[in-house]
């Protein structure tokens, strides 16, 4: 490939990320047409139900598109759904020949959008920068092959491991630039999750607050097994939906009260007397909730790690030693006896916020 055609398809992931926050549970996706070695074109995925990239991309053209190549981050659709094919649309404007950056991963379809542009005379390449267009839609990749949601387990410690000192204070561990991106992460995901004992003790509005952008709030879901969570909760006051994830423990009054204030109420089996996490996450994917931000304290973490839901960590460290035997860490629970059971994380990628560090990885 020519550095070129990189520099298109790099636009076109350029233009993908715009959709960030607003297209869920559809794929981030950007296309951009070339023709006679300029770009006469662009576009991305704006909206869910909305026009799709390539659509857009032939709505802004400044000139006839006809023997033009196209370069999309994902395989153009096949099939009717809020919007028309895609790949048809590409056929009918004359498109000469299409780049396009990674196959669709849904096992329904995927495939069948190049078969069309390949019947009709269409020259197809596939795989520039793949790598790339599907670390941008890794939330969509789990969603659209499991029907359930992306989990990112994102914790915040000090350098000694703790998140809170001995008497529980906790504001702020880490500093202001790391706290702005968890709001952006936040504005990504579908929902945000925590325990019913950060509520209790913390009462997080559990909302998405950023400076340059009016940022989404994610769905507010709370795993309270016994529905133990006050009723004047911040949760229950914010725009935006809460699910209260709960056992048959809970009363059965409570969970009225919850309705009343407009909560929702999601009732799993109980498991090692807790929210069965595995139960859950199917119901959300039912919901079309694609990703959820796990923002629990200790206990949530462990149990979410044992339950085998979480895809992807991000540990916010702080240069800060507070100590403590009795401080709390970011995972708790029973721990694991043996070093070579340790659970690992591999393709890591540390970013530095001022003087603190993000370490990402994702699950062996």
């Amino acid at each position: 490939m020519s550095s070129l055609e990189e520099k298109y398809m790099r636009r076109a992931l350029e233009l993908a990320k715009l959709g960030i926050g607003a297209v869920n549970p559809n794929p981030l996706v950007g296309a951009v047409i070339v023709k006679d070695g300029k770009i006469i074109g662009e576009g991305y995925h704006k909206a869910y139900g909305g026009s799709h990239a390539e659509v857009n991309a032939f709505n802004n053209a400044v000139e006839n598109v006809r023997n033009a190549h196209m370069y999309v981050t994902l395989e153009p659709c096949s099939h009717y759904g809020k919007t028309p094919p895609c790949a048809k649309a590409i056929v009918e404007k004359g498109i000469k020949k299409v780049t396009i950056s990674m196959m669709d991963p849904n096992p329904l379809v995927s495939g069948k959008g190049i078969e069309i542009l390949k019947n009709n005379g269409i020259e197809v390449e596939l795989g520039l920068l793949e790598e790339e267009s599907r670390k941008l839609n890794e939330i969509f990749i789990k969603y659209i092959t499991a029907k359930e949601p992306f989990c990112i387990m994102k914790t915040a410690s000090t350098l000694d491991g703790k998140i809170a000192t001995i008497t529980g204070d906790s504001k702020w561990v880490t500093n202001e630039k790391s706290r702005e991106y968890v709001h952006y992460i936040r504005h990504r995901l579908s929902a945000i999750m925590v325990g019913a004992d950060t509520v209790i003790k913390d009462n997080p509005s559990l909302t998405t607050r950023l400076k340059d952008i009016k940022g989404r709030n994610p769905v507010r879901i709370i795993a309270d097994s016994s529905a133990r969570i006050p009723l004047d909760s911040k949760v229950f006051k914010e725009e935006g939906r809460t699910i209260i994830a709960t056992t048959e423990k809970a009363s059965k009054d409570k969970l009225n009260s919850i309705k009343e204030l407009g909560g929702e109420i999601i009732i799993t089996p109980l498991k090692e007397d807790r929210v069965d996490l595995n139960f859950l996450m199917k119901k959300l994917g039912e919901e079309k909730i694609d990703s959820v931000l796990l923002e629990g304290g200790g206990t949530l973490n462990y149990s979410a790690l044992r339950a085998g839901i979480v895809d992807k960590v991000m540990t916010f460290i702080a240069p800060k030693i507070i100590g403590g035997a009795l401080a709390k860490t970011s995972v708790a629970g029973e721990g694991i006896e043996f070093m070579k059971d340790a659970i690992n994380l591999k393709d890591i990628n540390i970013t530095r916020f001022d003087n603190d560090i993000l370490i990402e990885g994702y699950l062996e």
